[in-house]
């Protein structure tokens, strides 16, 4: 079973949900991330960052603004 592991950067102004997520995937190496951003810039700078790591994104928007980030490699 692979590790999962959950970053809650709602509320939070960029850069911040960004550098958590870049310490998550450097903590993790591989296997799942799940970041919950509720901006679009968060949301954003985020998809970025993993991607250019090498990370698979799938993006979850939900109706009230927010979004679940889910990250595999």
């Amino acid at each position: 079973m692979t590790e999962v592991i959950t970053v809650d950067a709602r509320g939070l102004s960029c850069p911040q949900p960004a550098m958590m997520t870049r310490q998550a995937l450097q903590k993790l190496g591989k296997g799942t991330v799940e970041v919950l951003v509720d901006s679009p810039t968060a949301k954003e700078n985020v998809t970025r960052l993993a991607k250019n790591a090498g990370w698979t994104v799938t993006v979850e928007d939900s109706p009230d603004g927010s979004a679940r980030i889910v990250l595999r490699k």
